[in-house]
């Protein structure tokens, strides 16, 4: 047994412990367990917001897919960069405002409702369904990473190492609710920027000072494409990779955290924060990845998603790879539990609250939330059971979903006063229904290998154009609340 990094664990599951249990101690009502009661500072809106977003792919998905095909990689770094960015700035402000304008929305389904109100909450209902769908994909591609970390970890079974690290994760999500998620990610999100710091230095100076040996030249010699930006990538490889970044204004496991910040003002602080983590972060992971090509030239991995964790036990004593290793299952927690408490709060406050107990007390909502935090990681690690599953074809999937479906939804209804409900729902249809048909047919290769939320946003985005010109404007009352959220930018 690794007992040095068993009670580095125990030591990072103690505080992460003592947070839920103060958080929960602040957690009064479903407004403070769903969004903290909007109470967030830009710091911790930003690292939450970054450490939700990238996952245990940024320290797993992300280096693994370098080490395995080498740095025409990039480009999904790329896409997602300028992505967050355009989030920050079109997206980020105008939601926070809005969502309080409209009757204080809590979630993203209760946004729409109140931005497009009548229609008998089918807008509502079919948000909350498709964030379900969806998250189980999500959800399940970071229990996949968390049994791998424990697996490598521990040497244990994979379906043990999945309970192990699952359990973990339900019980401070269940406990906490959206404080305990946010003020974690926090910790965890600069556990995470130090150990993609750390990592790639100690590997570069192990290589050059101590074996004597140039990284870049050895993978040069081991595969000269290895350097090449694209070079097995056509264009359509390459505009699918870049297409990534479509998808972060349709994250509403990030769009939370926006909505949660405790002004507006305090967007600006937290996307400048936000960017500068993300984009060192992932030059650490792509630096590691190919670190990892030369550091393991003479004994390749099996699994390229583990160079991370290979090369933390290869250059680190057993305590400093415990506290790396807990930055991988930091990665990982982080996007679980964003995703979890987005999937209770659809099916507590979208469909408990609003068809089965709308009379229900503070006390029952918090115990049902809870309980529905438990029923969606029961489904997700069905799905995660596959040990088969790569965590970058999960969070694939999951990523083009909710970006296709509600990405133009959301940009459209921050800015055009036009966008009608029956746009509203006819585009969201069919962004999530065209994720779901190009997917299956990617097999058929050409047109058809680009990225799935390339065509079904743009579908999309025409589908609302179309369908809200061609439906009634909007009522007076509609078209009011949009001009003061627009005076009050």
């Amino acid at each position: 047994m690794n007992f040095p990094m068993i009670i580095t664990f125990l030591l990072y599951f103690m505080v992460i412990l003592t947070i839920s249990s103060f958080a929960s101690r602040r957690t009064k009502n479903l407004s403070d367990f769903i969004l903290g009661g909007r109470s967030l500072s830009g710091a911790i809106a930003a690292l939450g917001a970054g450490a939700s977003d990238m996952s245990g792919w940024l320290l797993l998905g992300l280096p693994g897919a370098v080490y395995a095909f080498g740095i025409d990689q990039i480009w999904i770094p790329l896409g997602l960069s300028i992505g967050a960015f355009l989030n920050w700035q079109l997206v980020a402000k105008r939601l926070r405002i809005y969502t309080e304008k409209a009757n204080d929305s809590l979630t993203i389904p209760a946004y729409f409702e109140n931005r497009f109100p009548g229609g008998r909450h089918f807008l509502r209902l079919a948000t909350a369904l498709i964030i379900l769908v969806f998250f189980m994909f999500y959800a399940s591609a970071g229990f996949v990473g968390g049994a791998v970390l424990f697996q490598t970890s521990f040497n244990i079974s994979y379906p043990m190492a999945l309970f192990s690290s699952a359990f973990i994760i339900i019980l401070y999500t269940g406990i906490g609710g959206f404080l305990a998620v946010s003020w974690i990610d926090f910790f965890q999100g600069t556990l995470m920027f130090f150990a993609l710091i750390i990592t790639p230095i100690s590997a570069y100076h192990q290589l050059l000072g101590i074996e004597h040996l140039a990284p870049l030249t050895v993978i040069g010699q081991m595969n000269p494409n290895f350097l090449n930006a694209h070079s097995h990538l056509g264009l359509i490889a390459i505009c699918s990779l870049l297409g990534w970044g479509l998808g972060y204004c349709g994250q509403p496991h990030i769009l939370v955290r926006f909505m949660a910040c405790r002004n507006a003002h305090e967007i600006y602080k937290a996307g400048a924060i936000c960017m500068t983590w993300m984009v060192i972060s992932l030059l650490g992971a792509i630096a590691t990845g190919l670190l990892g090509l030369a550091f393991f030239s003479d004994l390749p991995l099996s699994n390229p998603e583990t160079v991370f964790l290979e090369l933390a036990k290869a250059l680190f004593n057993p305590w400093i790879t415990g506290v790396l290793f807990a930055a991988v299952l930091s990665a990982i927690m982080s996007t679980i539990s964003a995703q979890l408490l987005a999937s209770s709060s659809a099916l507590t406050e979208d469909a408990y609250l609003r068809y089965i107990r709308p009379q229900a007390g503070h006390s029952e909502q918090l115990w049902i939330s809870r309980m529905t935090v438990f029923i969606v990681a029961a489904m997700a690690m069905g799905f995660a059971y596959n040990p088969h599953n790569t965590i970058l074809n999960l969070v694939s999937y999951a990523w083009a979903g909710l970006g296709s479906a509600f990405g133009p939804v959301i940009l459209l209804s921050l800015y055009w006063k036009r966008m009608t409900r029956q746009g509203a729902l006819s585009g969201m249809a069919a962004g999530a229904f065209s994720v779901i048909i190009w997917n299956s047919l990617h097999h058929l290769g050409g047109i058809f290998a680009l990225y799935e939320m390339i065509p079904a946003f743009i579908l999309n985005v025409l589908t609302i154009i179309i369908v809200s010109l061609k439906t009634p404007a909007p009522s007076k009352k509609v078209t009011q609340l949009f001009d003061e959220v627009i005076k009050a930018l």
